[in-house]
C-alpha cells in the first residue's frame, strides 16, 4: 500500500530529478522489469505492487512523455488486476481483426498487402473461439504477462515484423497459448495496415513531390481501451482508435509549413479513397486547434479487414508541438485511468455497468447531431474550402434549412494554406480583411445563387452529410468530395473578425480597428509566456515547483486508488511527510526543512543568521512560515 515510507521515497526521487532527470528513468526501468517478472510474487503481493504501479509509475511515465513505456506498464497492471477481462479483450480484438474476407469492403481487402506476410498471419490465427471459463480460471499470470507486447515493439516497425516472424517460425506454435497468439496477431494486423497505406502513398503522385512522408503505427493499450469503453459506455467494436496509423509530413523545419499543410489534406483524400471513412469520425484540428494548441487531422476508416482504423495526419511542426510542446498536456487524460473492480466486456454491443461515469467526456468528441452543432452559423462567417490539397478562403452567403444547406462564396485567388498553418499569428488581421472584402464584393454585386460570380469568385452550394461535413452539390444535385470546413472562432477572434468586417463595409481603415495595443495582446498575438523559465528565474526553481506539483497530484491519485480497493481511504497531505522544500539563494541550494520552519530558520541553516530574508521576491519578517516551492533569498 501507499504508506508513509513510500510517500517519502517518492518525494526524494522527484527532488533528485531537479538535479538529474536520469534518476526517474532508472527507477522506471527498474519498475518495468519488476512488473515483467511479477508472476514470481504471491498473488496478493503482486496485486499490491500493480496497484501502486498504476497509481504512481504510470502517471510519472505519462508526465515524462514516455507513452509506449506507460502503455506496457498499464497492460501489465491490467493483466495482474483484471486477468479475466484482459484475456477476453485480447480474444475480442483478435477476432475482430482476423477476418480478411468480410463483406462490404471488397475493394480494400488484404489483397493489397504482402501475400507472404498474410500466409504467416493465417497460420497464427487458426480458430478464434471464445475463451472458455476453464481457460480463464486456469491460465497462469506468467502467460498473461507474455501477452503484453514490449514497448520497444510499439516504437520500432522493423522489430514488430521480426517479432512476428520469429513467433510464426516457432516449431511449437500450436502449443503457444492462445492469448499470446492473439497478441501477436494484433501486432500483425497493424503491420498489414502500415503496408497497405505505405503502398498507396508510394504509388500516388498527387502529394507534393520530394516532400518527406513518415508513417508509423501504434496499438492502443488494453487498459486504455477498457478505460475508454467504460467512460463512453461503448462496446469494444466502437473504439475506433484501438489501432492507429500516423502520417507526418516533413516541412523542412517550418520552411515549407504551408505546403505541408496542403499535403495533409491531400493525403486525407488519398486515405478516404483507399478505405471507406466512418461517418462522423472526421475531426479537423488543423483549422480548429484544441485549446492546448494541438493540431492534426483525425479520421476513422474501415481498414483492410473492414474493421475500424484511426488515421492521424500532421506536419512535422504540429507533431513536435504535440509530443514536446504545449500540446503535450497530460493532466486531462488522467481522470479516465481509474480501474473499477469488475465489469463485462463483449465484442459487440454496448455494456453499461452501474459504476459507469456519465459526466466525463473525451476532449474533441461531439455527441450532438450536425444541425445542432452548426446552428450558430450565420451569414458572413469565414470558412475553408477543401478540394484535395487546394485550400481556398470562403465566406457564408446564405444559411438554409436550419443550417443543413449553405451557399458559400469562394475566392479562387485567395489561397488559405498560410492562414491554416498559422491561424493565430499576428498577420491574421490581413487575412480577416481579405475574407471581409470577399463578402463585401458579393454583397455589392448582388450575387445570390449558385454559379453567380466572376473569373475569381464563385458561389457554390453545400449540403450537410452523414459524415458531419458540408459537401459540395453540383447543378445535378450530386455530392462531390469537395467540402467546407467550418472555422470555429473563439469569442475574442469573433469580435476581432466582425470589427474588421464593419470597418470594411463602412469604408474605414482596418488599421484603426487594431490600433489599440491591448487589442492584439487580448487575442494572444503578442503576449509573452509568463512561465518562470521565460521570466528569467533560474530553471531549477521551475523544475522544483513542477516536481512538487507532480508529487501532490500523484499522492492524491494514490489515495483515490486505495479508496477503490480498501475500506479505509488514505488521506495524503504534505504535513504527513513533516517537511517543506525550498530553494535557498544565492547558491540555489534545494533545502529540506521541517514543517513549520520560518524564514529565520532558513537563514540559520544557510549560516547567515540575522540577515534580511525575502520569500518569492518580497521582504518578510523572520517568523514567516515557509511553504513547499518557496524561493528564499538571503540578502548579503
Amino acid at each position: 500500500m501507499y504508506n508513509m515510507l513510500q510517500a517519502n521515497n517518492l518525494r526524494v526521487m522527484l527532488l533528485g530529478m531537479v538535479d538529474d532527470p536520469r534518476v526517474v528513468l532508472i527507477k522506471l526501468a527498474d519498475r518495468l522489469h519488476n512488473m515483467r517478472t511479477i508472476y514470481a510474487l504471491p498473488p496478493a503481493k503482486a496485486q499490491a505492487v500493480a496497484q501502486e504501479t498504476l497509481a504512481i509509475w504510470c502517471s510519472l511515465a505519462s508526465r515524462l512523455g514516455l507513452w509506449a513505456l506507460k502503455a506496457e506498464l498499464e497492460d501489465l497492471c491490467f493483466a495482474v488486476l483484471q486477468p479475466q477481462i484482459f484475456l477476453r479483450m485480447r480474444a475480442d480484438l483478435a477476432s475482430m481483426w482476423s477476418h480478411p474476407n468480410k463483406t462490404g469492403n471488397a475493394r480494400k481487402t488484404y489483397g493489397k498487402s504482402s501475400s507472404l506476410f498474410h500466409q504467416r498471419m493465417e497460420s497464427v490465427t487458426a480458430e478464434h473461439e471464445e475463451p472458455s471459463e476453464a481457460d480463464e480460471e486456469n491460465i497462469s499470470m506468467k502467460v498473461l504477462l507474455q501477452a503484453v507486447l514490449p514497448f520497444d515493439l510499439l516504437l520500432d516497425r522493423k522489430k514488430r515484423i521480426d517479432f512476428f516472424n520469429k513467433l510464426v517460425e516457432n516449431s511449437n506454435l500450436e502449443t503457444t497459448p492462445k492469448v499470446v497468439r492473439d497478441a501477436a496477431f494484433a501486432l500483425g494486423s497493424l503491420v498489414v495496415c502500415e503496408e497497405a497505406l505505405e503502398r498507396e502513398l508510394f504509388i500516388s503522385t498527387s502529394y507534393v513531390p520530394g516532400m518527406e512522408v513518415t508513417l508509423s503505427g501504434r496499438l492502443k493499450s488494453l487498459f486504455s481501451i477498457y478505460s475508454k469503453m467504460k467512460r463512453k459506455e461503448i462496446g469494444i467494436n466502437k473504439v475506433y482508435d484501438a489501432r492507429a496509423l500516423r502520417v507526418i509530413i516533413g516541412d523542412k523545419n517550418g520552411a515549407l509549413h504551408s505546403q505541408a499543410v496542403q499535403c495533409c489534406y491531400n493525403l486525407l483524400n488519398i486515405v478516404h479513397r483507399l478505405w471507406s471513412p466512418i461517418d462522423g469520425e472526421f475531426d479537423d484540428y488543423v483549422v480548429n486547434p484544441k485549446p492546448s494548441g494541438y493540431q492534426s487531422l483525425h479520421t476513422a476508416v474501415q481498414g483492410p479487414d473492414n474493421s475500424p482504423l484511426e488515421i492521424q495526419i500532421r506536419t512535422q511542426r504540429m507533431h513536435e508541438c504535440a509530443e514536446h510542446g504545449l500540446a503535450a498536456h497530460w493532466l486531462y487524460k488522467e481522470t479516465e485511468d481509474k480501474l473499477p473492480l469488475e465489469t463485462s466486456v463483449t465484442g459487440s454491443g454496448t455494456t453499461t455497468p452501474s459504476f459507469f461515469s456519465t459526466d466525463i467526456e473525451d476532449q474533441g468528441s461531439i455527441e450532438d447531431d450536425g444541425s445542432h452543432k452548426y446552428s450558430s452559423l450565420k451569414v458572413g462567417d469565414p470558412v475553408l474550402r477543401v478540394e484535395a490539397s487546394h485550400l481556398l478562403a470562403a465566406v457564408i452567403v446564405r444559411v438554409d434549412k436550419g443550417a443543413r444547406e449553405l451557399l458559400v462564396a469562394v475566392s479562387f485567388g485567395l489561397a488559405a494554406s498560410e492562414a491554416v498553418a498559422d491561424r493565430r499569428s499576428s498577420s491574421q488581421t490581413k487575412r480577416w480583411e481579405a475574407y471581409a472584402r470577399l463578402y463585401k464584393k458579393v454583397s455589392d454585386e448582388w450575387w445570390c445563387e449558385p454559379g453567380h460570380g466572376d473569373w475569381c469568385t464563385c458561389l457554390e452550394k453545400y449540403t450537410l452529410c452523414q459524415d458531419g461535413m458540408y459537401h459540395k452539390q453540383d447543378q445535378f444535385e450530386r455530392l462531390l468530395p469537395t467540402f467546407i470546413q467550418i472555422i470555429e472562432l473563439t469569442e475574442e477572434e469573433e469580435n476581432h473578425y466582425w470589427a474588421i468586417m464593419s470597418a470594411v463595409f463602412e469604408g474605414k481603415p482596418v488599421a484603426s480597428v487594431t490600433s489599440n495595443p491591448s487589442f492584439e495582446n487580448k487575442l494572444g498575438y503578442n503576449s509573452s509566456n509568463s512561465t518562470l523559465r521565460d521570466s528569467g528565474i533560474n530553471n531549477k526553481v521551475y523544475l522544483l515547483r513542477t516536481m512538487l506539483q507532480w508529487e501532490k497530484q500523484l499522492r492524491s491519485e494514490a489515495s483515490l486508488q486505495r479508496v477503490e480497493y480498501a475500506t479505509k481511504p488514505y488521506e495524503a497531505s504534505s504535513g504527513l511527510l513533516g517537511e517543506v522544500v525550498i530553494v535557498c539563494w544565492p547558491d540555489g541550494e534545494i533545502m529540506r526543512l521541517s514543517t513549520g520552519s520560518t524564514a529565520a530558520d532558513a537563514a540559520r541553516r544557510a549560516g547567515l543568521e540575522g540577515k534580511l530574508v525575502s520569500v518569492n521576491g518580497q521582504l518578510v519578517v523572520p517568523n514567516t512560515k515557509l511553504k513547499d516551492g518557496d524561493v528564499v533569498e538571503i540578502r548579503m
